[in-house]
């Protein structure tokens, strides 16, 4: 059974590509890193959290069409195919199965430790797994200087943005089962 993409399917989409965009702004550039803090994780988490498979692969698939194409919503408004190709590449690539993974594993329930795992597995462990080892291949750097420099002073944040994601979710996905 093949199921189509309806409108609300394209609101949530672009709605959450929105999120992950503005948040693209909010950053703290790291003097060792190429990799900044950003928002961006907490959203994309979020995106798994809420949306359906079939609406966070739509969601991640618009926010890193329109930085291709020059729109600035990748990490300090920075936009193009030179950023998916760059250092920081293989994270934009990472949101996008790590999201669709978090919306997997996460299922229909609200259950909050389902919700903090699959934030964590896809949106951490996931991102990471492609994006640390992109990051060590185009700076030329390896892989263990490029996970001390582009995973290991992230992890904290991340585990808290993890948590972050599972409750705020919990709590939308709550909002939305009454409407």
């Amino acid at each position: 059974m093949t199921k189509k993409i309806n409108i609300r399917d394209i609101l949530y989409s672009a709605m959450f590509a929105a999120i992950i965009s503005v948040l693209g702004y909010v950053i703290i550039p790291l003097p060792f890193s190429p990799v900044p803090i950003t928002a961006q994780t907490l959203a994309v988490m979020l995106a798994g959290c809420v949306l359906t498979p079939i609406q966070a692969g739509l969601s991640i698939g618009t926010f890193l069409f329109l930085g291709i194409i020059g729109i600035p919503v990748f990490s300090g408004g920075r936009a193009g195919i030179g950023v998916i190709a760059g250092p920081t590449g293989g994270y934009l690539i990472g949101f996008l199965i790590g999201t669709i993974v978090i919306s997997l594993i996460k299922g229909k329930g609200d259950s909050i430790v389902r919700l903090i795992f699959s934030s964590i597995l896809g949106g951490i462990i996931i991102v990471y797994l492609i994006g640390v080892p992109w990051l060590g291949k185009v700076s030329g750097i390896g892989v263990y200087k490029a996970f001390i420099s582009g995973a290991l002073p992230f992890i904290w944040g991340d585990l808290f943005k993890a948590l972050a994601a599972g409750f705020i979710g919990r709590k939308i996905n709550k909002i939305r089962e009454y409407r």
